[in-house]
């Protein structure tokens, strides 16, 4: 999936949007949703750059075991974060499903692998709950949360893509 794919979703929700939800279109929030071990995230669509299939990366030394190195993306190179051991969960062996989601924030950009892309999804904002209060003691968990998104059978985390970037940085 390419940037060009993304933007083709998301012209698709925003006419299913206008055709089946007229009086809320502007009350949404757009997000690509992704695996990472058992629990399903997602990002604000309009910060994700590109989702690549694992491509070749270049070890750093020095760097936290969370930061694989740095991948050379059409000429650009971005650094490489395995989001399993950011979240202290251990490392697996990519597969199919693993994905390089390249997002950006402003004038920061990089790259993090993730087990498995879900969709592009589109939540109103009734459907997104504050994080927790029983998340204030833990301020790492709180400050990287936007929300918490509600499907029909499942909960998404909203990860707030600046403090996902910073930490990285």
């Amino acid at each position: 999936m390419n940037e060009t794919n993304l933007k083709e979703i998301f012209k698709k929700q925003q006419n299913y949007t206008k055709n089946n939800d007229q009086d809320n279109i502007e009350d949404a929030l757009q997000v690509i949703g992704f695996v990472v071990g058992d629990e399903e995230f997602a990002i604000p669509i309009l910060n994700v750059i590109e989702i690549v299939k694992p491509i070749e990366y270049t070890r750093v030394p020095g760097t936290p075991d969370y930061v694989l190195g740095v991948f050379n993306l059409r000429g650009t190179v971005f650094p490489l974060i395995n989001l399993r051991l950011k979240f202290g969960l251990p490392a697996i062996a990519q597969d199919k499903d693993t994905r390089y989601l390249v997002i950006k924030h402003e004038d920061k950009t990089a790259g993090f692998v993730i087990d498995k892309l879900t969709e592009a999804i589109r939540l109103k904002q009734s459907e997104i709950d504050p994080i927790p209060e029983t998340f204030d003691e833990q301020e790492n968990i709180m400050e990287s949360m936007q929300g918490i998104g509600k499907r029909e059978d499942r909960l998404i985390t909203i990860l707030k893509t600046e403090i996902l970037l910073k930490k990285t940085f």
